[in-house]
């Protein structure tokens, strides 16, 4: 990026903070996807009918894991216990809430072969949307760059170079989307 022209740089700089974001949500996206261990993250996306709205259940329980098999889920307030086990129930995860009138266990069951593969598929799919994510945001700062030399801010031959770091960015974060598509898809198929 340090060869680009100065009218280029912020264009760069943005591009690249946005493929940054993309492979931060895709990495949030798969952490949320259950591996057959044990992971807080698994109950991100539940949200609990609490104090007259629908919030995060990390905002009104610890989610603790005691071994690679089990969810603890301890509330901060007792009251909010029979609230919790209802969403988690709600939420689809395939866990069965075993609520003990302290706290809910959840035991993470191993998955099927089957299952695995639909996750493997399921994973591959996210991996691809974030790739186009980023060929997106490559799209949208080309455009920027060759407006800039339509306006006679740089020159041709500045285009050339931009649109060559531009594409080393692109492929610097495609790659990183394919790094954590292996290792999502070893989680997954490692019993």
């Amino acid at each position: 990026m340090a060869n680009v022209h100065p009218v280029v740089q912020p264009i760069m700089k943005d591009a690249d903070d946005k493929m940054q974001k993309s492979l931060e949500k895709m990495r949030q996206e798969f952490s949320s996807l259950r591996s057959g261990r044990a992971s807080a993250a698994i109950l991100d996306h539940v949200k609990v009918e609490c104090y007259g709205s629908l919030v995060p259940l990390k905002q009104v329980a610890a989610v603790g894991v005691p071994d690679g098999r089990t969810l603890e889920v301890k509330p901060w307030d007792a009251g909010s216990l029979l609230a919790i086990e209802k969403a988690i129930r709600q939420a689809d995860l395939g866990l069965n809430p075993n609520n003990d009138g302290k706290m809910i266990r959840l035991t993470v069951p191993t998955l099927t072969e089957d299952r695995r593969k639909e996750m493997v598929k399921a994973v591959k799919k996210v991996a691809e949307e974030f790739r186009v994510a980023v060929r997106n945001d490559r799209h949208d700062a080309l455009e920027r760059i060759r407006k800039s030399e339509k306006e006679k801010l740089i020159t041709q031959d500045d285009l050339k170079v931009a649109e060559e770091s531009l594409q080393r960015l692109t492929n610097l974060f495609i790659g990183r989307v394919d790094e954590a598509l292996v290792a999502k898809e070893k989680d997954i198929l490692t019993i």
